[in-house]
């Protein structure tokens, strides 16, 4: 069905829907509004059907912080969904954080966004990661909206890699052909890899220091931070 042939007035509940459940974090009313062609108080009606919709028992809910509106989970399933996605979490997580490490590197200084963009996943779980294991900072703010947070690598990054400066680092384009063969092996521990112990990391469900503060806010008991899309 052509996008032309679609009223947005008598969709309008299902296409906010659809943009909400696409864009993952939280998006402003009036931006929503201004997008689609109509009013605030026709977004807010369709909202407000959305979240009497999502809620109670229902996976997943519609939250709200500071006029952005946003999907999320359940919170009172937490446990459930860290029992079925952790594991997967686990086994990707030496590839994820690599491939992450990465694309910071060469493009640095780079948002969070930006890193996404280029993966086609979101990266939370890695960047976490990857500052957890001092492997990469945060170097500043982005000059746009929201003044995003832009990372870049550490003084520790340069001594793991054993390398001077990030100029000394390898062919982008060789580095990626060794990204995607090791995104092929089925078992990433069998490699040599950055992360010699990462079984020995510890994960939990708290939103991580380098996000605190930042506007999107995390829903207590949400599992949903992860590279598992």
């Amino acid at each position: 069905m052509e996008k032309e042939s679609i009223d947005v007035n008598s969709n309008l509940k299902n296409i906010v829907l659809s943009v909400l459940f696409v864009a993952g974090d939280g998006i402003e009313r009036n931006f929503i509004a201004e997008k689609l062609g109509v009013s605030e108080k026709q977004i807010n009606k369709a909202i407000d059907e959305i979240k009497e919709q999502y809620s109670g028992d229902c996976g997943i809910h519609l939250i709200e912080y500071k006029n952005k509106v946003q999907l999320s989970t359940n919170p009172n399933f937490a446990g459930f969904i860290s029992d079925v996605l952790n594991p997967i979490r686990e086994k990707s997580l030496t590839r994820a954080a690599l491939e992450t490490l990465a694309i910071i590197a060469y493009k640095q200084p780079i948002t969070k966004l930006e890193i996404e963009d280029i993966r086609g996943v979101n990266s939370d779980y890695a960047v976490q990661v990857l500052v957890d294991q001092n492997m990469i900072e945060v170097v500043g703010r982005k000059d746009a909206v929201g003044k995003p947070l832009m990372f870049g690598t550490t003084e520790s990054f340069l001594k793991r890699f054993n390398i001077k400066d990030v100029n000394e680092l390898p062919d982008y384009d060789e580095l990626l052909e060794r990204i995607k063969t090791i995104r092929s092996e089925e078992d990433a521990e069998q490699r040599d890899t950055l992360f010699r112990n990462v079984d020995d990391l510890e994960f939990n469900d708290e939103l991580p220091d380098f996000l605190k503060g930042e506007e999107v806010t995390k829903v207590e008991g949400d599992s949903s931070i992860g590279d598992a899309v």
